[in-house]
């Protein structure tokens, strides 16, 4: 063996080919199916996050709201603000990032069978329909429009209620509480086992092919969550905002990119104002509520796909038509959660106004489709920590004042 290699290396040959070194690294993966049980352990730490999520919403917001009493302060009214402030902002930020670094998409035909709504007034109707969702379902559904709207008419009827009543309901809350810190402290194993999944299954080759798109999607986020948010936390708080940004990416944004579901990682965030040492009657309330409105992450990708449409079709922009691109998003973002395929399904409304055709669009969101391994992770993960960041920043502001 030694002679026959000693042989190659006189002749200017190497050991192996090519072809050689992409057999060992198929053989190395392919021993990927006996550690099949490292993946098992992630969808385990999901699945949990996601069965209590929805009960652990119910239970925090009707007790909050069963317990407020008179004259005492929630900020809810600034956290809306701040949510969609953030979420137009992104918007905004991903129009004038799209203008700066304009991209193309191959689009070809595609067979992608995918129902997406006709428009903004479709989206308003969807979710004032989930308000109205039997209570029952919502929870079992995991529709927590629904859940909100319920837990709210719930929370407020009890405050009428005697006071072992409330005593029962915060018995109840605090136990299922209980639950999801068991299931919070299996973390690093559910971690472990979805970041496995992740790279067996989905690899990065497979986002070579888009080129600069993931790219831009990423740095637009990331430029939304360590300057633009930084920013709206400074001109509130008045101080500097970024060991709070910091925190809430490090606890919050690393626990999201990996779920991939801001409904999964509601007890993350409840756990992390815990900590920071925030106000229970805000955030039981803020964090439900933002992660189904606050989607600075979603007008992100609606915006910059659209766009890259928009110039592979070779279409001109104006300024006041992207001015009008980022209220669509923003308002269509805030119904991202309530349809299934998230974000993505709401690009053809935005296409709709550069009369982009519908089988058209529908390539842009295969496209989406494809790099969403990254694309929906770095999006949950930006969504999932400015909730927290942007409650936090509610009650740091009204302290300050």
């Amino acid at each position: 063996m030694y002679e026959k290699n000693h042989s190659c290396l006189e002749q200017g040959k190497p050991y192996q080919t090519n072809s050689d070194w992409n057999a060992s690294w198929s053989s190395i993966w392919n021993f990927s199916p006996q550690f099949s049980g490292i993946g098992l352990l992630g969808d385990l730490f999901v699945g949990g996050l996601k069965a209590i999520a929805p009960i652990l919403v119910f239970f925090l917001v009707a007790n909050a709201l069963s317990q407020h009493q008179k004259g005492k302060t929630t900020n809810i009214k600034t956290v809306i603000l701040l949510y969609l402030l953030g979420t137009f902002a992104a918007a905004l930020v991903a129009v004038f990032m799209s203008f700066l670094f304009p991209i193309q998409i191959t689009l070809s035909n595609t067979n992608t069978e995918v129902s997406s709504p006709d428009g903004i007034g479709q989206v308003v109707s969807n979710l004032l329909l989930n308000l109205v969702d039997n209570p029952l379902n919502a929870i079992i559904q995991a529709n927590y429009i629904g859940i909100l709207s319920w837990a709210i008419v719930f929370g407020i009827a009890m405050r009428e209620a005697s006071s072992h009543s409330k005593d029962l309901l915060k018995t109840m809350s605090d136990v299922v509480s209980k639950i999801v810190g068991w299931i919070i402290n299996l973390a690093p194993f559910g971690i472990l086992g979805l970041v496995f999944q992740t790279i067996s299954n989905q690899g990065i080759a497979s986002l070579a092919n888009y080129g600069i798109l993931p790219v831009l999607l990423i740095g637009t986020m990331l430029l939304v969550a360590l300057v633009i948010n930084p920013l709206i936390a400074f001109l509130f708080m008045k101080r500097n905002p970024y060991p709070l940004v910091l925190k809430c990416l490090r606890v919050s944004g690393v626990t999201a990119f990996f779920t991939r579901s801001s409904a999964a990682n509601i007890p993350v965030n409840m756990k992390l104002c815990e900590e920071l040492g925030l106000n229970p009657d805000t955030y039981s309330v803020s964090i439900p509520l933002g992660s189904t409105i606050n989607m600075a992450g979603a007008a992100i990708t609606i915006n910059i796909l659209t766009l890259a449409a928009v110039n592979s079709l070779g279409i001109t922009v104006d300024f006041a038509t992207a001015f009008v691109l980022s209220i669509v998003a923003a308002i269509s973002a805030c119904g991202a959660s309530g349809i299934a395929g998230g974000s993505l399904l709401l690009i053809p409304i935005a296409c709709s106004l550069f009369g982009i055709s519908n089988d058209i669009a529908i390539q842009v969101v295969a496209v989406g489709f494809v790099i969403g391994v990254v694309q929906d992770s770095c999006e949950t993960a930006l969504n999932s920590s400015t909730d927290v960041l942007f409650t936090a920043v509610a009650e740091y502001a009204s302290q300050k004042s």
